[in-house]
């Protein structure tokens, strides 16, 4: 029956992904969920069993596996390395986890680089050559994810990004969503891992032909990198110009503003000022703040940039940044990684059409 329904659907260009489906035995009785969390830095998928609907979930929340690969956003690598990627990840999850397309019964694919319906349909096409058709399939941008993550499932509230790129999304209780935000450092993802660094190195340069004031940043930055001269630092640049490679010099950006810095201090007062002003855009189009300003929304932080981990806490600063306007914004740092967000949403979206279906009988 299995190898009969496996052999039955049509398999993307690299079949020979699946090779490990005609030797995998099945667990009887257990269907399972996928959620995938797909960004410029990395891409993870995460394989649950279906669990009995109930007020409260289970914690620790029941994984099988975790598989992890590189960047999906097909802004970023182009459309055929992000589905080679994004299709790999699946089947390694599935593998560990000793199941096969045939357990599948939902899949929530949240991917950075979903921007609009076409990009959806475009993602939607392809994963349904993938999967036999009774699998429920959804395509989000990574932020609702990440929301998920902080709201174990229920889309209300705002999340905000702050790693390699940034976006600020944001969900009403009946529905209604806003982004502001993540539009790619072409566009100006201010605030971003890639934003604050490329800051950082123009400041360099800029120092060096006398544009711009000294800065630590320069003997910091050559020293991180193993460089000489302000002069080497552009080839360096332009030999791999990718957006996590560059994201990744920001803790130096941060040790320099906590040596006192004056640039790299500003850079980061800057951020802060940038990601607090994409939540209030999200805030007041949703009015998620209510008609005072001071409503209770969850506000849930993702993201290295904006992670506590120094002195100069950037994530800290938004939260202080917001709140003088919106006293009511709940910050959550997630104890679940976006992965698990995903899947839950695809938990949750499975389980209401099950409902659905049962009431039409």
């Amino acid at each position: 029956m299995v190898k009969s329904s496996i052999s039955e659907m049509k398999r993307y260009r690299n079949g020979e992904i699946w090779d490990f489906e005609h030797e995998v035995a099945v667990a009887a009785n257990r269907p399972v969920i996928l959620g995938l969390d797909g960004g410029t830095t990395s891409t993870v998928c995460i394989c649950m069993p279906i669990m009995p609907f109930s007020e409260a979930l289970p914690d620790p929340l029941p994984v099988l596996a975790r598989a992890v690969a590189g960047c999906s956003n097909h802004n970023s690598v182009g459309e055929t390395a992000a589905r080679e990627t994004l299709e790999q990840v699946m089947a390694d999850a599935l593998s560990k986890s000793g199941s096969n397309r045939s357990a599948v019964r939902a899949v929530c694919l949240a991917v950075s680089g979903v921007n609009h319906p076409t990009d959806q349909q475009r993602i939607l096409t392809w994963l349904r050559d993938i999967f036999p058709s009774q699998v429920k399939l959804y395509v989000r941008n990574d932020a609702v994810a990440a929301l998920a993550c902080g709201t174990m499932g229920k889309l209300h509230g705002c999340v905000l990004i702050a790693g390699t790129g940034t976006i600020a999304y944001g969900f009403t209780e009946d529905g209604r969503e806003a982004r502001a935000a993540g539009a790619g450092p072409v566009l100006g993802d201010w605030g971003s891992g890639y934003g604050i660094a490329a800051q950082a190195l123009t400041a360099v340069i800029r120092a060096h032909d006398g544009r711009g004031p000294h800065t630590m940043l320069t003997s910091t930055i050559l020293q991180t990198l193993g460089l000489s001269s302000a002069d080497e630092l552009i080839g360096w640049t332009y030999a791999d110009p990718s957006w996590a490679r560059i994201a990744a010099l920001v803790p130096v950006v941060v040790s320099c503003a906590e040596a006192g810095d004056e640039v790299a201090n500003k850079m980061l007062k800057e951020a802060v000022q940038e990601l607090a002003l994409s939540v209030k855009a999200v805030v007041q189009r949703l009015g998620l703040c209510g008609a005072d300003g001071k409503n209770y929304f969850p506000l849930v932080m993702v993201g290295g940039v904006l992670e506590a981990n120094q002195r100069w806490d950037i994530g800290k600063e938004v939260v202080n940044f917001i709140s003088k306007d919106y006293p009511g914004a709940l910050p959550i740092r997630p104890k679940v990684e976006p992965a698990v967000g995903a899947a839950l949403l695809a938990l949750n979206e499975f389980m209401k059409e099950c409902v659905k279906e049962a009431y039409r009988r």
